[in-house]
């Protein structure tokens, strides 16, 4: 009886034990599968950029001032003359509800003619606000000087602003709004899917491993040889010719999920707003910092030299300064190892530096080898 129940402990020890196994390899490496159109996209399909320049007008007093922004007149002036009415000379012009903007907007792929899109329109000249005007009829060309839409509407400011007796008030930015559907396609692009039996898929970055157990998910899906890795970045997939079983074939692989490789530890570091990321990845050695503040501080005083009432002397005005320089506390701190983001965190935050000395301490810690991450200055 005694055997039997220490057999039956045993085993409840090693399922027990199998169980905390399995869970801390959960925990450990937690399932992030992502769909094939999050990593990579089709090549060939892509955006093209439109660009045009044109005249909001309807403003309320807001526009540009023709006498500094002569263009904005020379526009008034052909624009006139095409509708019919002829104006001889600009500097009669002094209009104040019209101003020159530039409008720039996106073509999608596969746009056909007559689909509308959204455009912005931004002032290109010393107007004050664009809020409440209306684009007249605008061509949109693309890089190779071809018009692809004709853009016009009502502007949509998100702002608002206010001046009176010398004050100004103003919300948010004036001088750019939008125009949902504001612009009609008039010429289309071809995109091709693929180039005969073959598409190519780019993924967003860099990295063979993602590339490599991409093109696993395909062939274990599709069929083995249906995807090829060409390089750390382009896969090649055999695709149907016959444009509906394509799109359907595209349509399946793009749905499939594959769990890419870990990221490259990197801290994205901007000194000019003193703003710090970095990824999960980035992990932290044990290292000691010590960061000590300098404080330069300069006083100026006036002081006047006045001679005595009988004395034949002038009044002299001199200038005194005293600098005092001062070194903060620069106690050495240590900073234990860090194998994810929290630890990292938590050790940079005992230094107490604020954003800027931040930049220099990671900086020294990357030099150091304590750092275990790419730092990227943007």
């Amino acid at each position: 009886m005694i055997r039997s129940i220490d057999r039956q402990a045993t085993r409840w020890l090693r399922q027990a034990a199998i169980l905390a196994g399995v869970a801390l390899l959960l925990v450990s490496e937690p399932a992030s599968a992502e769909r094939i159109k999050d990593l990579a996209s089709l090549q060939g399909v892509r955006n093209n950029q439109l660009v045009g320049y044109g005249l909001v007008v309807g403003l309320d007093g807001s526009g540009d001032q023709t006498t500094q922004t002569p263009f904005t007149s020379q526009s008034i002036i052909n624009m006139l003359a095409q509708l019919g009415t002829t104006v001889t000379t600009a500097q009669s012009l002094q209009l104040k509800n019209v101003a020159a903007v530039m409008v720039t907007a996106n073509l999608p792929p596969f746009a056909r003619i007559g689909q509308q899109i959204d455009i912005t329109v931004s002032s290109m000249g010393n107007a004050k606000s664009l809020r409440g005007g209306t684009l007249v009829m605008t061509p949109l060309k693309g890089a190779d000087g071809q018009i692809y839409a004709q853009a016009q509407g009502n502007l949509l400011v998100g702002g608002a602003g206010a001046a009176s007796g010398g004050s100004k008030l103003v919300v948010n930015h004036l001088l750019a709004g939008r125009v949902v559907g504001g612009a009609t396609v008039e010429r289309e692009v071809p995109t091709a899917l693929g180039q005969g039996p073959f598409v190519h898929y780019e993924l967003g970055i860099t990295d063979f491993g993602t590339t490599q157990r991409v093109v696993e998910a395909i062939n274990r899906e599709i069929g083995p040889g249906t995807a090829q890795a060409v390089d750390g970045r382009v896969i090649r997939v055999f695709a149907p010719e016959e444009a509906n079983s394509r799109v359907a074939f595209l349509g399946r692989v793009e749905n499939l999920d594959v769990r890419p490789s870990k990221t490259v530890a990197k801290v994205i570091i901007n000194p000019r707003t003193g703003s710090v990321v970095m990824n999960q990845t980035v992990t932290l050695d044990s290292c000691a910092v010590a960061h000590g503040n300098l404080s330069v501080i300069i006083n100026t005083e006036q002081k006047v030299s006045q001679p005595n009432p009988l004395a034949a002397g002038q009044t002299v005005t001199t200038t005194q300064s005293e600098v005092d320089i001062k070194q903060g506390g620069g106690s050495l701190i240590q900073l234990k190892p860090g194998v994810n983001l929290a630890e990292v965190v938590k050790a940079i935050n005992a230094l107490g530096a604020g954003p800027q000395d931040l930049l220099s301490i990671l900086q020294s810690m990357k030099a150091a080898g304590a750092l275990r991450a790419e730092l990227e200055i943007i």
